[in-house]
């Protein structure tokens, strides 16, 4: 077996379209409750979403993700599969043995995925989340904050993710695609050790010592559990990054990371780094669920496998 291999890409882009459609719904959801304004609680803004702009506003901003996310995702499965798969044959002396996975190699590449995904990922995430919160309340333009709200009353200030793309780039400069970066780091890094690390470890616990490999049901159960691990605990820097993405729509009020948190602290107390946490671990699972059974499966039939390799 050789130490890179296409396959996990072609097999991460399917999974990643996949957790795209199951998860933007509440994804949107997310982002109204952690940088818009009037939302309450995750039933309520279910409600106020639905009531205001029926069922299509919980896939705004959609096309863009699906379209790039897939791209982000088979590269993510790639990174990591195929940096994990190196560090194993690198301590492995046989080389027709299987190469043992232990916690530090699965951990540096887990790492390694986190800083690749910020670098694809940030601009991404920055079109989804400016597309997503367009059209929330403009309560805080009467804050006396700078404001485009005023000028443009209720009118979006984006025609779609081409047109915010070009708008970013002309008020901000390509700068402008990476705001949150930072944040998106500190959320990432870690947040990816804790996916792919309870991924393997869960799916190995699960599956029974006849079988070599996980099975369909087990794959979905793990990775289930994982994503729900990983946004469960990603959530407060979640919450930053989301803001300072969102930041800029409207209103500009934030001047990095740190002023963001303590602007947030000082507002809203503690309990606002842990808005969406119920969204968040819920959706966590369904997306990861199906990013991982897409990943396997599709792994599985371009190999041509009976059983369901492991990333």
């Amino acid at each position: 077996m050789g130490s890179f291999q296409l396959e996990d890409f072609a097999a991460g882009w399917i999974g990643g379209a996949a957790s795209v459609v199951v998860g933007h719904p509440l994804d949107t959801v997310k982002a109204r409750l952690q940088a818009g304004v009037g939302y309450g609680n995750t039933l309520s803004c279910i409600r106020m979403v639905y009531r205001r702009e029926s069922v299509f506003g919980f896939f705004k901003g959609m096309s863009f993700p699906l379209a790039s996310i897939a791209v982000y995702n088979s590269v993510v499965f790639g990174v990591f599969s195929n940096t994990q798969r190196f560090l194993s044959q690198h301590h492995c002396r046989e080389p027709e043995a299987s190469p043992p996975r232990t916690l530090s190699d699965l951990l540096l590449a887990s790492m390694v995925a986190g800083v690749v995904s910020v670098g694809l990922g940030g601009p991404v995430d920055l079109i989804k989340i400016r597309l997503q919160m367009q059209t929330q309340p403009f309560r805080e333009a009467n804050l006396g904050l700078k404001s485009r709200a005023v000028a443009l009353g209720e009118q979006p200030a984006y025609q779609g993710p081409v047109h915010c793309i070009a708008t970013i780039v002309r008020n901000e400069g390509l700068a402008g695609l990476y705001r949150g970066a930072s944040a998106m780091l500190l959320r990432d890094v870690p947040g990816y050790c804790l996916y792919f690390i309870p991924y393997v470890f869960l799916s190995e616990w699960i599956t029974p010592e006849a079988c070599t490999s996980p099975s369909p049901c087990a794959v979905w159960l793990a990775g289930g559990m994982a994503g729900a691990i990983s946004w469960g605990t990603a959530t407060p820097m979640d919450v930053v990054k989301s803001r300072l993405q969102a930041d800029g729509v409207y209103l500009n009020k934030y001047r990095g990371v740190l002023d963001c948190i303590c602007q947030s602290y000082q507002k809203e107390g503690l309990k606002v780094f842990f808005r969406g946490i119920t969204v968040n671990t819920v959706r966590g699972f369904p997306m990861s669920a199906a990013m991982f059974l897409g990943y396997e499966l599709s792994l599985q039939a371009i190999r041509g496998d009976h059983a369901v390799p492991s990333p």
